[in-house]
């Protein structure tokens, strides 16, 4: 068998290293332990949700599929796989014509409409929580303003 000369050599030298490393499996578990640190990093520095904060409003499909649940699970009660029904629920709702989904889009945008008020009521909440934050920054900054003012330098105070 020959060897490879050159570039090539040293590159096929590292690939043979990696799989005598996979046999022994001392690098894996060190790597596998370095990414595990790294996700929870990631996770760590992800904004915590605001449990006040209203929630989405479902999509005329969803809306749709609230009440199919219901039909399929009585007229399926062996099936036990949600991905099924899923499944099931996506078929009918591509097989309904526009009128048939009228009634669903038009429950959608009511909850829409309802989701929309409670988030201005919200976003306004959080605004006047920030503001009264900020004007009690805003006072901290005016004294420290002062306090430099007097330490001017000046010996005629």
């Amino acid at each position: 068998m020959k060897t490879a000369k050159g570039k090539g050599a040293a590159k096929a030298k590292e690939v043979l290293k990696t799989v005598d490393d996979r046999k022994v499996g001392k690098r894996k578990a060190t790597e596998k332990a370095d990414m595990s640190s790294k996700r929870k990093a990631k996770k760590e520095k992800s904004a915590k949700k605001d449990p006040n904060k209203p929630k989405r409003p479902p999509s005329a499909f969803f809306v749709f599929l609230e009440e199919f649940r219901k039909t399929f699970k009585k007229e399926n009660p062996q099936v036990k796989a949600v991905s099924a029904v899923g499944k099931a629920g996506g078929e009918k709702w591509k097989s309904m014509s526009q009128a048939e989904k009228a009634p669903y889009e038009v429950k959608a945008s009511k909850r829409k409409a309802e989701y929309e008020r409670q988030m201005n009521a919200y976003n306004k909440k959080q605004e006047s929580a920030d503001d009264g934050d900020e004007e009690f920054d805003d006072e901290e900054n005016e004294e420290s303003v002062e306090e430099d003012d007097d330490d001017d330098g000046d010996e005629d105070d």
